[in-house]
């Protein structure tokens, strides 16, 4: 019987009122293991106001006591990893190593919440006039939501909520319906760590969800991450009502391999920057650029035989390296864009369509995939695929292929691979992306810097987590003071001044 997952609000699971439910698979074996309600218009609004009337207090709870509860909860997270890997596993398919993986780098992001105290000191200048002081304050939005993807169920939430709950907001999210289980662990621990009923909230749904948290006046900031024509969306109708937000999109990472680089480190980078979690990560390498086609002909002969090996199965057993892809919408999906590929004339060197597992024959998997000599006017090198294909683009020198980065779309990761540090410096200097690796091929930044793409990788003006973060989840206040002394200088009727 499959599971019904509910939604959380005010400190417990509460089943909705919509009637609309959707299906949660494992995408190992292909079979319903749950159903998840879908908020309606008026479960938002319910939670919303939860969240709403909860605000004031949490505000006034002081950062050391807010950062002792994020403590407590970072403690719990150490403890019961193995528990929440187990759950995005179920669910969105990656290997349990992966999944854990993950956990961690949502853990990094609560350890630097925890520093809530420093984050939100103020300045203060003495003396701007003549006995005259200013200082500036850091103060809480309110009301602020999450809308989060399906490939990182527990990461990409906690880039969003421990920084808003530092900073002294209430935080309603709204996970993928895809793989809802870990956001419920997540608000349970949050419960168990001493956090007020109220201040963190989850409501599943669908398009009906997210566009009532976007219309909903009493909700002052929206962070997303997802596809770009979705972030657009997300980005244009909050702003449209008034809201703050941070919306990031898609992606093409193009990882330049320079003919001095350390070419099995290169294969290696590839191989997990590629592949791993079957391809479903924004910070994927999907585009290795060669520089010459003896270095594009030394890779692509150490390329194929790893990916004819690549060990695929269940997310649970430990020898898999890469698990299913989420749903079997997704893997026709993936499996669409081979057939486009050769359609196009691309070369296809391994092709992953055929690839069955015995006794998962209805997962939905696929194996992994390899184009040679891809070209910058076909969508298999435009769009971003979202699973484990590796298109290569060949380019005659290191200017080609920095053009080819800087004309994409897309701008939110890449990476290069050299031994010239001259290179690697116009590269980094040069290169028109948000995150950049030099001789690392996902350059995820630590949770104490800020993750974010440019051009069509993110919309608006603060990346996640780090001090963008805290920017982002608080307003700025600045008060001028001047007590009384006695002297009266009488009414001064121009623009105050320094003199």
């Amino acid at each position: 019987m499959p599971t019904e997952i509910q939604h959380f609000v005010g400190g417990r699971r509460v089943a909705g009122t919509s009637g609309r439910t959707a299906p949660v698979y494992n995408p190992a074996t292909g079979e319903q293991t749950g159903s998840v309600a879908l908020a309606s218009t008026a479960d938002v609004g319910a939670a919303v106001e939860v969240a709403a009337r909860a605000a004031p207090g949490w505000a006034d709870v002081t950062p050391l006591r807010r950062a002792r509860i994020l403590n407590k909860f970072l403690r719990i997270l150490e403890e019961r990893t193995d528990d929440l890997a187990a759950a995005i596993t179920a669910e969105h398919g990656k290997v349990l190593s992966d999944a854990k993986g993950e956990v961690q780098r949502g853990i990094e992001v609560v350890e630097f919440a925890t520093a809530a105290p420093i984050l939100l000191k103020g300045e203060v200048t003495e003396n701007v006039g003549t006995r005259v002081d200013s200082h500036s304050l850091r103060q809480p939005l309110g009301v602020v939501a999450g809308i989060t993807p399906f490939n990182f169920p527990a990461m990409v939430p906690m880039w969003m909520f421990p920084v808003a709950l530092a900073c002294g907001n209430t935080f309603i999210l709204k996970p993928s319906e895809r793989d809802p289980s870990a956001s419920l662990l997540i608000a349970e621990w949050l419960k168990e760590a001493g956090l007020p009923d109220g201040v963190f909230n989850v409501v599943h749904g669908d398009k009906e969800a997210v566009d009532a948290l976007l219309t909903h006046p009493d909700v002052k900031a929206v962070s997303f991450v997802g596809s770009t024509p979705i972030a657009r969306y997300i980005y244009e109708t909050a702003a449209r009502t008034g809201k703050r937000c941070q919306a990031l999109g898609g992606a093409k990472n193009h990882m330049i391999v320079m003919p001095d680089a350390d070419l099995d480190q290169a294969v290696d980078a590839l191989m997990g920057a590629a592949y791993g979690s079957a391809g479903e990560r924004c910070m994927a390498i999907s585009v290795a650029v060669p520089i010459g086609q003896k270095t594009a002909d030394a890779l692509i002969e150490r390329l194929v035989p790893r990916i004819n090996a690549l060990k695929i199965g269940p997310g649970t057993d430990p020898e898999s390296e890469m698990g299913p892809l989420v749903t079997a919408q997704h893997l026709a999906k993936v499996r669409s864009y081979v057939d486009l590929g050769e359609a196009e004339g691309a070369k296809l060197l391994v092709d992953g369509r055929s690839f069955k597992r015995q006794g998962y024959e209805n997962g939905y998997f696929i194996g992994g995939t390899l184009f040679d000599h891809v070209t910058p006017e076909m969508r298999i090198y435009k769009e971003e695929i979202f699973g484990p294909v590796l298109a290569v683009t060949r380019a005659d020198d290191y200017d080609t292929a920095a053009r080819l980065i800087n004309e994409h779309e897309f701008g939110n990761g890449t990476a290069i691979f050299t031994r010239d540090g001259d290179a690697a410096r116009e590269f980094a200097h040069k290169i028109q992306v948000g995150m950049v690796g030099i001789n690392v091929p996902i350059p995820v930044p630590m949770a104490f810097h800020s993750f974010g793409g440019w051009k069509a990788s993110l919309f608006g003006d603060h990346h996640m987590h780090g001090p963008e973060g805290v920017r982002f989840y608080t307003k700025l206040k600045t008060i001028t003071t001047r007590w009384p002394t006695g002297i009266r200088a009488g009414a001064d009727f121009v623009m105050p001044t320094m003199k």
